[in-house]
């Protein structure tokens, strides 16, 4: 198979429901042992870590708070010492807090800011340290990074649009050891956190060029062909998987 992961070892965050969930099990059918972290919902991690087993991978659900600094050094050090190597990073753990931006407090800036972009920068920097030749980065934004399409998201907007940044630099400091780093936008996509038949949903739906709420395995899709072979040649780049929410 021309993707094939086979026998490398991928961390995604956040990955026991929708978006990460879906693309820990893509990796996996890809041919990746997975290690995914989640903070809360250990019962529906380990349901995901025993589906990756039961493809024939390794799955391991690793309980890790992402603004915690030393869980992220924690798990970045145990999936090393446990596989002896990491070859793909899927930053994916975030957390979204909207409203009018006179209403947000110091708590929930230190909370967004903590999780969404300081956690993706410090999962980097610990894993660039492991990633060879070959090794993939694949930071998850958000179609509010290119398109603030209603009001109440300045904090959440800001902190996505700020791994716009980090991905392009790590693109350009990792790319001379043979390494990618890329970003992939999700629109509205259908999960427990953003129903497609949610109350906000309509509105989201006409943002859409297509019309409908994507599905966690849509985006996944991207991931995969980002950390494949196919994705050798890409990086530094903006992969928006939002059905035209930005067009």
């Amino acid at each position: 198979m021309l993707d094939s992961l086979d026998g490398k070892v991928a961390l995604v965050t956040g990955g026991s429901r929708g978006i990460g969930a879906a693309v820990a099990l893509r990796l996996a059918e890809d041919g990746a042992h997975v290690v995914l972290t989640y903070q809360g919902g250990a019962e529906r991690a380990e349901e995901v870590a025993a589906k990756i087993t039961a493809m024939g991978r390794t799955g391991w659900a690793v309980r890790a708070d992402s603004a915690d600094p030393e869980a992220v050094r924690g798990v970045v050090e145990a999936v090393v010492e446990r596989f002896g190597r990491l070859d793909v990073l899927v930053n994916n753990a975030g957390v979204g807090v909207l409203g009018p931006i006179g209403d947000l407090t110091l708590e929930d800036v230190d909370r967004v800011l903590e999780v969404n972009v300081r956690a993706p920068f410090l999962y980097a920097r610990a894993a660039s340290a492991h990633l060879t030749e070959g090794g993939r980065i694949v930071n998850l934004g958000s179609c509010i990074a290119q398109r603030v399409a209603f009001p109440g998201a300045t904090l959440y907007g800001t902190s996505k649009a700020a791994l716009i940044g980090l991905t392009k630099a790590l693109a350009r400091e990792l790319g001379p050891r043979g390494i990618t780093a890329n970003l992939v936008h999700p629109g509205p996509i259908d999960t427990d956190m953003n129903p497609a038949g949610g109350p906000a949903a309509e509105g989201q739906r006409e943002l859409t060029a297509l019309g409908r709420f994507g599905t966690g395995a849509e985006v996944a899709a991207a991931v995969s062909y980002l950390v494949g072979e196919g994705g050798r040649y890409v990086t530094g780049a903006e992969l928006a998987v939002d059905g035209g929410f930005a067009a």
